[in-house]
């Protein structure tokens, strides 16, 4: 662990990113920096190892908070469209409105369940990278997914700041990223095939 005023080590820009403004990201900077032996993270020389030992728990860590995204996305528009009235109707009397709600409830469901299945395997430890693989990828995109079918549900509205599913389209574009880019998870996926 480096700790903030040890020498060679320092912080630049904080960077303007799409999303996530909440989250400083900032540039870091190890310039012939010196870490006290007793602030060593795990044991020397093997960071990188012990670094790819949890990148599956880090990538169940970001389809479980798809799925909570992809819940809150449903739920917001599920009380707009209750409120929100069109050519003399709710928007949720609407069939079509009805229907995309339908497909992104079982969608979320769907992924709640696979992710459970995978927190299960991995308070186990049996939960492979494979798997955590596919509930990264497959939960990023349905997060994304059904955030834009919200976000469409909630028409002008949505496209305001003022509106949370307005903030949670540009937040959610990174989970896709993240962790490893969703075409390299199922670059590792397709490794086991």
């Amino acid at each position: 662990m480096v700790e903030e005023g040890t020498e060679g080590f320092s912080k630049g820009r904080n960077l303007k990113k799409l999303g996530q403004a909440a989250a400083d990201t900032s540039e870091l900077f190890f310039e012939d920096c010196r870490v006290p032996a007793e602030n060593l993270v795990g044991e020397e020389g093997r960071g990188f190892v012990q670094l790819m030992q949890q990148l599956p728990q880090e990538r169940l860590n970001i389809a479980q908070a798809a799925v909570v995204d992809m819940e809150r996305a449903i739920t917001l528009t599920l009380a707009f469209v209750k409120e929100r009235r069109a050519f003399g109707q709710r928007v949720l009397d609407f069939q079509n409105t009805k229907f995309k709600l339908a497909e992104c409830k079982t969608e979320a469901l769907i992924a709640r369940t696979f992710v459970d299945q995978c927190l299960v395997k991995h308070l186990a430890g049996e939960l492979d990278a494979s798997t955590a693989s596919m509930a990264k990828y497959w939960c990023t995109d349905k997060q994304n997914q059904i955030i834009d079918t919200c976000l469409q549900l909630h028409g002008g509205a949505g496209y305001m700041e003022e509106y949370p599913i307005s903030r949670m389209y540009k937040d959610a574009r990174v989970q896709s990223i993240y962790g490893g880019t969703n075409e390299i998870m199922k670059e590792l996926i397709s490794r086991t095939l």
